[in-house]
């Protein structure tokens, strides 16, 4: 994101004593409030973030039952509970930030903004904060959830799964920028959004678990970027995933954020795509 070239310093609401509104936290507090209040109005976007992620476990429930998991250590419940967080991240953040982010540049939102004096980063994180909340409390309700009904018990290394939390909820709303970068219309940023979304169902652990699949074809998935969100999250329940594992899906998960925000630095529009 290149620097806004605005004059940020001496504007009435900083000499008015409003100092709610003029710390980078009070500024992207409220852009996240009045951005809470436009996807409420976006029904299509509201109902896949909302319940998309609480339906799908249900029917990967009866998918994980058939699979062979003897010999991998694996058991339902550990298979099924990083797959939820793992939908809550694509649906209620990743795939609703993509459009939430073309909508505003559409609308020209995105640039009237940087007239004052959000920077930009507080803008993108302004409007990404509900689209995080939203999938922070799915992540919870679902994970306790899961937890109780399939007897999975409390993580074996708590510190992993808040990492594996942690470097998702960073990385998924730095994507969809990217993503929404490359689109002229919230049509074209739904369509767009598709590829890395699908890929990740089914390559990331969610839907079939790497140690289910052959060894090189695992191997490229472990690459993917929701792979090492997944992998720390069952390595935190199972309390089994090795430092190496853990620094290689740690590594993994930091390349592909530092990557995101030097695509958005670079690429990412303020104004619509003619």
């Amino acid at each position: 994101m290149s620097a806004s070239t605005n004059v940020r310093a001496g504007t009435p609401a900083q000499t008015t004593g409003t100092s709610g509104t003029t710390t980078p936290a009070g500024r992207m507090a409220a852009l996240a409030r009045a951005e809470l209040t436009l996807l409420t109005r976006t029904k299509a976007t509201l109902v896949a973030a909302l319940f998309v992620p609480l339906v799908m476990p249900f029917s990967l429930r009866s998918t994980i039952d058939q699979m062979d998991l003897d010999g991998t250590g694996l058991s339902v419940g550990s298979v099924l509970l990083p797959s939820v967080v793992g939908f809550s991240l694509l649906f209620a953040v990743y795939s609703s930030l993509v459009s939430v982010y073309a909508a505003r540049r559409e609308e020209l939102v995105l640039k009237r903004l940087r007239t004052g004096e959000l920077r930009d980063v507080e803008i993108l994180a302004g409007a990404a904060l509900p689209s995080v909340v939203i999938g922070l409390v799915q992540c919870v309700v679902l994970v306790v959830a899961c937890a109780v009904l399939m007897d999975v018990g409390a993580p074996e290394a708590p510190l992993l799964a808040l990492l594996g939390l942690l470097l998702g909820f960073v990385m998924w709303p730095a994507l969809a920028a990217v993503v929404a970068s490359f689109s002229k219309s919230v049509e074209g940023a739904q369509v767009a959004a598709m590829p890395l979304m699908l890929i990740s169902l089914l390559g990331s652990g969610t839907f079939f678990p790497l140690e289910l699949m052959p060894d090189n074809l695992a191997s490229l998935c472990e690459l993917l970027p929701l792979t090492p969100v997944i992998t720390l999250l069952r390595g935190g329940w199972t309390g089994e995933l090795s430092a190496h594992d853990t620094l290689g899906a740690v590594a993994t998960a930091v390349a592909w954020t530092v990557l995101a925000v030097f695509a958005v630095r670079r690429w990412f529009r303020w104004e619509p795509r003619r």
